[in-house]
């Protein structure tokens, strides 16, 4: 009877830290479409909301770090990269629309870097409150599909440096942006890695497609 009582007890406080993980990555997720939105539309006022919001994801991760005593806090440090990544694109963008001299180089196309960034996070804590491998597998695939809107984005901005030295100082603003949206889809790849390893006990970090798909079989 002991033992049942302190199993119900674990997983009661696993089943709490797991939703204030996903409360927290509903916040994140709302930040990368608020920074975005305050690029795409130069609002000042939006990017501010992004790092006010950053204050109640710091509380919420000290909680959750104060709580957390398993093998999920000795992996959890992928909400507090992310809770650092919505802090710098929130503050380039401000640097962006308070410098000016942006509005010709090609911000309005990180929208669709976001959405797929934002999407896939969205998909990563679905995924793990139901800790569905298939959908893991999903991440795991997509997340290849943002790496190359990177690179693709990346060349063009280097082709406006080219042609005008001007814009150099505001690309590179941009860049970490745009390096900060591809992060999050490489810390979505990251939870999908560990619904893996908790469902199947194997760690799948970097081992080949093939290898991955006969694990989950």
């Amino acid at each position: 009877m002991p033992d049942k009582h302190l199993s119900s007890q674990f997983d009661h406080e696993l089943n709490t830290v797991s939703s204030r993980l996903m409360e927290m990555g509903g916040l994140v997720e709302s930040q990368i479409q608020q920074a975005v939105y305050a690029l795409s539309l130069f609002v000042e006022e939006v990017a501010d909301q992004v790092i006010k919001t950053e204050n109640q994801v710091n509380a919420m991760e000290v909680e959750i770090d104060r709580d957390l005593s398993t093998i999920i806090a000795r992996r959890q440090p992928t909400a507090k990269d992310l809770r650092l990544l919505m802090a710098i694109i929130a503050r380039m963008v401000k640097s962006l629309i308070q410098n000016g001299g942006f509005r010709s180089l090609p911000s309005s196309e990180l929208r669709l870097t976001s959405e797929m960034a934002s999407g896939l996070l969205r998909k990563a804590l679905d995924a793990f409150a139901r800790l569905d491998t298939s959908t893991a597998l999903s991440i795991l695939k997509e997340d290849d599909l943002i790496d190359k809107e990177f690179d693709g984005f990346v060349r063009k901005l280097i082709t406006y440096m080219m042609e005008d030295p001007r814009t150099i100082s505001p690309s590179l603003d941009l860049l970490f942006v745009a390096k900060a949206l591809e992060r999050i889809g490489d810390h979505a790849k990251n939870i999908a890695e560990l619904i893996i390893y908790i469902v199947k006990g194997e760690d799948v970090r970097h081992t080949s497609m093939e290898h991955i798909e006969s694990t989950l079989q």
